[in-house]
């Protein structure tokens, strides 16, 4: 895994609230492989899920740069970074952010409609990320009758629907019971070792954490080693 896939350099990050600049990360430096699963940990406003943000090209730093397989996301306007996050960024949220009025298959097959394939295409990659994570009878079921446990892991089938070359994943675990949470981790790690989907995941568990080969923690935007796994 010595190719670089994720390169942040020395980037800061702040917000203004109110007449007051709250800073959040000050001078991150972090390198992450092709293939790797880091786990991001810290306590609530440390600037994790911001710097997850950034690299996923949601936000931009005030400084430094954030690159992403070589390509500089900070230098690119809102309708390129558009673009860019639609082919190469899996998105996993902690409240699965489905369409309720949508079925799983719909769900699924949302990212694929910005695409130029065939509905027929479309059909075979919905069914293929379905298949993945173990959901492929109930891509006629609506969000409302499937378990929490079971929308997050339609969601995962949305994020990686489109072969991204990154999955980022904000508290995937969050709003599970621990059964749920150890299938969807599970999931996620399967997805590293056996797809080589490289995957950064903001979690507070140290549970969650444990699944990743790497976990890094931040403390008020300083980024710390905490923690390294076997692979």
């Amino acid at each position: 895994m010595a190719d670089t896939l994720i390169d942040i350099q020395n980037i800061s990050k702040s917000y203004v609230r109110g007449r007051q600049k709250v800073p959040v990360l000050n001078g991150i430096t972090l390198s992450v492989p092709k293939g790797e699963f880091i786990a991001l940990m810290g306590p609530s406003g440390s600037g994790k899920t911001t710097l997850l943000n950034l690299i996923a090209g949601i936000d931009k730093p005030d400084a430094g740069k954030v690159l992403i397989d070589g390509i500089d996301i900070t230098a690119m306007n809102e309708s390129q970074l558009a673009g860019w996050r639609a082919h190469h960024v899996g998105f996993v949220f902690q409240f699965y952010n489905l369409l309720p009025v949508l079925t799983a298959f719909e769900n699924v097959e949302l990212p694929l409609l910005l695409t130029k394939l065939s509905k027929k295409e479309r059909k075979k990659h919905v069914e293929t990320a379905l298949d993945i994570v173990g959901l492929a009878d109930r891509m006629k079921h609506y969000p409302n009758e499937l378990s929490g446990g079971q929308e997050q892991r339609v969601a995962i089938a949305r994020a990686v629907v489109t072969d991204p070359t990154l999955l980022v994943a904000d508290e995937p675990t969050g709003d599970l019971d621990k059964d749920s949470a150890n299938e969807i981790l599970t999931l996620l790690a399967r997805l590293n070792s056996e797809f080589k989907k490289t995957i950064v995941m903001v979690t507070h568990d140290p549970r969650a954490a444990e699944q990743a080969h790497v976990t890094r923690h931040f403390d008020k935007g300083v980024l710390e080693v905490l923690a390294t796994q076997a692979a």
